[in-house]
């Protein structure tokens, strides 16, 4: 059955309302999810919400100024945190330790931006499929397995939690959000150290991050659910007359409805080509590029 999408937005609205009684934060990233929840929450208690985006320098290219450009008009504070995200993730190898690492570290901040302003309420853009993962053990999302045991919030609001991420754009297309943020691909909250295999240091971060927004050049005009580079580790290779021991480079595009299940994209040879020409000839450390054709399950869709 469709989903009312005004009746959704009047009772999140009162819902909101009836919860948060002083201030609140609530952790922006600019994706669909949050940017939603954020109007939601704004228009229901207004100045009395203060909007936090932490720049963990796990985000893609370019993406941080202009997240605090879409949302200044809301009073978004952004934290600059990138020191702070590398140390703690330095030396970590294990996908479920860096989500854990990644959840932590982000709610640390928040609770520091919430002292400043006196609120004990978080709200956060959960959504369904975030949850159903998390509790049915197949990865943490950092917002919901992620958390830390112990936090100093007296309360987490969560409008979007019983939302499919379809659902969610519905809602943002309803408020008026600009295209860029509703038609936005899903991103990983731990962003691209979970886009790395093994440990996340600033040389491989700077490496995906310019392969990723490579791949989503390219690869847009197909309308994927989901585009974007991994980094596996290093093989050998030849460039010039030189052999080399670079970094490979995965490319990811899927189709999917709700997040649970997704098929790898058919992109034409040609474009698949392109893309491996403009990685491994813009980016020097790069030796070879390859193109992943699991569907999930049993892949899941990010690389850990």
């Amino acid at each position: 059955m469709a989903m009312n999408v005004q009746r959704f937005i009047d009772n999140a609205i009162e819902e909101i309302r009836r919860d948060v009684k002083g201030r609140a934060i609530i952790g922006l990233s600019g994706g669909v999810d949050s940017s939603v929840c954020a109007m939601l929450a704004h228009r229901a208690i207004g100045d009395r919400l203060v909007p936090v985006y932490v720049d963990s320098g796990l985000m893609r290219q370019h993406e941080s100024d202009r997240i605090e450009e879409l949302f200044k008009d809301i009073g978004l504070v952004r934290v600059n945190a990138h020191e702070r995200f590398l140390d703690a993730l330095k030396g970590v190898d294990d996908p479920e330790k860096k989500r854990m690492i990644v959840g932590e570290t982000f709610i640390r901040v928040f609770e520091e931006e919430a002292r400043k302003i006196g609120g004990g309420c978080l709200m956060q853009g959960t959504i369904y499929p975030d949850r159903i993962e998390s509790e049915g053990g197949i990865k943490a999302h950092h917002n919901v397995g992620g958390l830390p045991s112990c936090m100093e919030f007296q309360i987490i609001v969560e409008p979007l939690r019983d939302l499919y991420k379809d659902e969610v754009r519905e809602v943002a297309r309803a408020l008026g959000l600009p295209l860029e943020i509703s038609e936005r691909m899903p991103y990983p909250g731990p962003g691209l150290s979970v886009r790395i295999v093994g440990d996340v240091t600033r040389e491989k971060l700077d490496v995906v991050r310019k392969a990723n927004a490579i791949v989503e050049e390219e690869i847009m005009k197909f309308s994927p659910w989901q585009a974007f580079a991994a980094l596996l580790g290093k093989a050998t290779g030849v460039k010039g007359d030189n052999r080399v021991y670079g970094w490979v480079v995965a490319v990811r595009a899927v189709t999917s409805r709700d997040a649970m299940t997704a098929e790898a994209m058919e992109i034409p040879w040609e474009n698949l080509r392109i893309i491996s020409s403009r990685i491994t000839g813009e980016i020097p450390s790069v030796a070879r590029v390859v193109y992943d054709l699991t569907p999930k399950p049993p892949g899941t869709i990010e690389f850990e």
